[in-house]
């Protein structure tokens, strides 16, 4: 039996919101400076909240205002953005990449979105709760051999009886063993939820932006970076190559593995695995500005990825 478990978190959790704060910023900076250099974080909890981090930029930005967006006006919000480090850009200036790192592009023929079906099951159910719960939450998903065997979700301000109607409602066109295990808020009923229950941090959430957990996951976080850093950039690119060979090979599963060095536009390594078998990546522009080129990453759309997932939500690197 083939087992596989993947996880989702709605846009009302900690992390999610600060994931969505940071590509807010990132969004209002290329709005206004298509050539922002932005690395932004975002902590918060406890009617307390930190913007900090490093923009080099033109743009105006009133980060309390795109802030208070999130958080109520209870909230202390404090900020401490720099510009970005001269050693850092003299690197970037001359067209290498602004960070060394390995990312990982992945694409498989589970799904229409060519996205593993655990995860795509664990976000599906996600989002059909979060239109009637808009609150803090989060579903995972186990299958066993394609079918779903078990159902977990955890929301604020849903009842274990909403819950469950709710996921019996959802089953109902999915693929599902004759009972499957149904485990509506497992440790009880709860309405204090997101920043005040917990803190959040930018970039926490990596499988939940990537694959899942079966897939590897270069470490990079996403979320609050404009694209010449090339773990977010680059790690689309790796998506959007990996979905060609899928389709062009008509493979079932297709791997792709970039790595590069700070200062260095080219990619040290560029393979592709396409059903087990391995072969260097051929065709595409690698470099940190012909990746930004390809996919359009100069334009603001990132708080968007920062709700449900980088990868399989029709974006440009997805198509």
């Amino acid at each position: 039996m083939n087992l596989r478990t993947a996880e989702s978190v709605s846009p009302g959790h900690p992390d999610k919101i600060c994931d969505q704060i940071s590509d807010s910023i990132l969004d209002e900076a290329l709005s206004q400076d298509p050539n922002s250099r932005v690395a932004i974080e975002t902590v918060g909890g406890h009617k307390f909240l930190l913007i900090i981090g490093e923009i080099t930029t033109h743009a105006k930005i009133d980060y309390e205002a795109i802030a208070r967006k999130f958080v109520s006006k209870d909230y202390i919000v404090k900020v401490n953005v720099v510009h970005q480090s001269t050693e850092i850009a003299q690197g970037v200036d001359t067209g290498g990449a602004g960070d060394q790192g390995i990312m990982v592009g992945y694409a498989c023929d589970e799904t229409d979105n060519l996205m593993p079906l655990e995860v795509d099951l664990s976000r599906s159910l996600n989002k059909y709760i979060y239109k009637k719960y808009p609150f803090d939450g989060k579903t995972q998903i186990t299958t066993a051999d394609g079918y779903i065997t078990a159902v977990v979700a955890s929301f604020q301000n849903a009842t274990k009886k909403e819950l469950k109607d709710l996921i019996k409602e959802w089953l109902k066109d999915k693929k599902h063993a004759e009972n499957p295990q149904i485990l509506p808020n497992p440790a009880g009923d709860w309405s204090i939820g997101g920043f005040d229950s917990d803190t959040g941090l930018t970039g926490r959430k990596l499988a939940v932006d990537s694959y899942g957990p079966r897939i590897p996951i270069g470490g990079g976080a996403f979320s609050g970076k404009d694209a010449t850093k090339v773990d977010r950039s680059a790690a689309y690119m790796a998506r959007k190559i990996a979905v060609d060979y899928l389709k062009k090979r008509k493979a079932k599963e297709v791997f792709c593995q970039l790595a590069y060095a700070i200062g260095v536009a080219e990619p040290v390594e560029a393979i592709v695995s396409i059903d087990g078998i391995e072969e260097a990546v051929k065709g595409y522009d690698l470099t940190p500005h012909g990746i930004i080129k390809f996919l359009n990453l100069r334009e603001p759309q990132f708080a968007k990825a920062a709700q449900y997932g980088h990868f399989g939500n029709n974006f440009s690197w997805d198509k």
